[in-house]
């Protein structure tokens, strides 16, 4: 009995080692060639499923207690609460203000595919690889490695291991939907004691916790020193993709849905300096909804001074609803396997969820239609000064060339 518990002892300590040593040495090990079948494969890639058989379930089962003792080892010491799901009773309320003037359509649309959506993939992949390789384009922090991008810039980057894909949300970009998604696919949240199975029942509030998602920059927290190896593996096995959208059009949805709105956290963290500063008011009301009773908004020039106010930066990083792309996601730094764009949303949504192979399991929620159109940039841009436009188009330029958005000359021009 006694050499039976030692056997059994001695096997355990073995297996600890050697995944220890997978997990160390993966890369010199061939990570290219080591696959965890749920959490290191990725759904578009791979030789065919082998044929369901008795050998074939023996090797499902093994596998999946490797999977399994892998994870719980990898998540030892790692407290409930870091990552807590939550519980709600109450759905989304579609048609309130706040939505309408986010942009929302909760009307069902069917997505049509178009043949072509491979080859335009592929020349949205072409353009990014492109100009990250070319030096006529230089923007800050275009060169550097990803191991010198620090933690708090990886906050973006939302990893679902159960389905091998990585999203990097971009505020405005239709990203509450997106997110919703990420929490059905990943599991994250309960409601009633289960997992939520459609997006739309995940309120905003939930969606936009951070608590809610597994992301790159708290991966130190569970893995420690070994967190930028594993991020590095799944970059190279999971599906990454994004969603982007007209730099400018995205500027002034980030403008309507923040100050054309009573919200008091950006009222006081930026409307308040904003008004102090370029509309020369001294005196202002504690709370927004005291401002907007006595007519103080922030103007459209007001927003567009304090992006070009180099004190600015200096104060502290851009917001993220209005920070670039590429200092959000480091398009130059990670290889995104997938392209989307808010104009081309119903079709890229249906071709991304195809790809990652839940199209049967979930469709996107209903359609996020651009009510910012980009005609109206025309109208919106009217009364900034010319040099002001053309300082802003030097401030987003690497989103405009790195993503393929034509340059706004009628804005740069008189």
């Amino acid at each position: 009995m006694t050499k039976a518990r030692l056997f059994r002892l001695w096997l355990v300590l073995g297996s600890v080692f050697m995944i220890l040593l997978i997990i160390v040495y993966w890369d010199s090990a061939g990570a290219a060639h080591f696959y965890l079948h749920t959490s290191f494969s990725r759904p578009h890639t791979g030789p065919p499923l082998p044929t369901p058989g008795p050998d074939r379930d023996r090797e499902l089962t093994a596998d999946s207690d490797v999977d399994e003792f892998l994870d719980k080892f990898l998540s030892a010491g790692v407290k409930q609460s870091d990552f807590p799901r939550k519980e709600t009773e109450q759905p989304p309320a579609p048609g309130s203000m706040e939505e309408s003037v986010r942009g929302y359509d909760w009307s069902p649309r069917d997505a049509r595919r178009s043949p072509d959506q491979g080859r335009q993939q592929a020349e949205r992949r072409s353009v990014l690889r492109g100009f990250c390789a070319n030096s006529s384009l230089a923007f800050p922090t275009k060169e550097r490695a990803f191991d010198d991008i620090p933690n708090s810039e990886l906050s973006h980057l939302i990893v679902d291991d159960r389905h091998g894909a990585i999203y990097c949300y971009v505020p405005k970009v239709a990203c509450t939907n997106w997110k919703r998604v990420m929490i059905v696919l990943s599991g994250s949240l309960l409601h009633r004691g289960a997992p939520y199975r459609d997006p739309l029942r995940i309120p905003r509030e939930h969606v936009h916790n951070a608590s809610a998602h597994l992301t790159f920059n708290k991966f130190w927290r569970r893995y420690g020193k070994l967190s930028r190896h594993l991020m590095k593996v799944k970059l190279k096995k999971y599906t990454k993709f994004l969603f982007v959208r007209d730099p400018f059009v995205r500027l002034i949805s980030a403008f309507r849905s923040k100050f054309e709105l009573e919200n008091e956290e950006f009222y006081r963290k930026f409307a308040v300096p904003m008004l102090r500063l370029y509309a020369n008011h001294t005196s202002l009301p504690a709370s927004a909804r005291e401002a907007f009773r006595a007519g103080l908004k922030v103007s459209f020039a007001n927003f567009i001074q304090y992006l070009l106010d180099p004190h600015t930066e200096k104060l502290a990083p851009f917001n993220e609803h209005w920070r670039q792309v590429y200092r959000l996601c480091h398009p130059c730094q990670i290889d995104y396997d997938f392209v989307g764009k808010l104009e081309t949303l119903d079709e890229d949504a249906a071709q991304l969820l195809q790809l990652l192979q839940v199209d049967r399991q979930l469709r996107f929620p209903p359609s996020y239609r651009n009510r910012t159109a980009s005609s109206w940039e025309e109208d919106w841009f009217a009364k900034i000064p010319l040099a002001w436009r053309q300082q802003l188009y030097k401030l987003y330029e690497a989103d405009f060339v790195l993503f393929g958005y034509p340059k706004p000359e009628n804005l740069l021009r008189d």
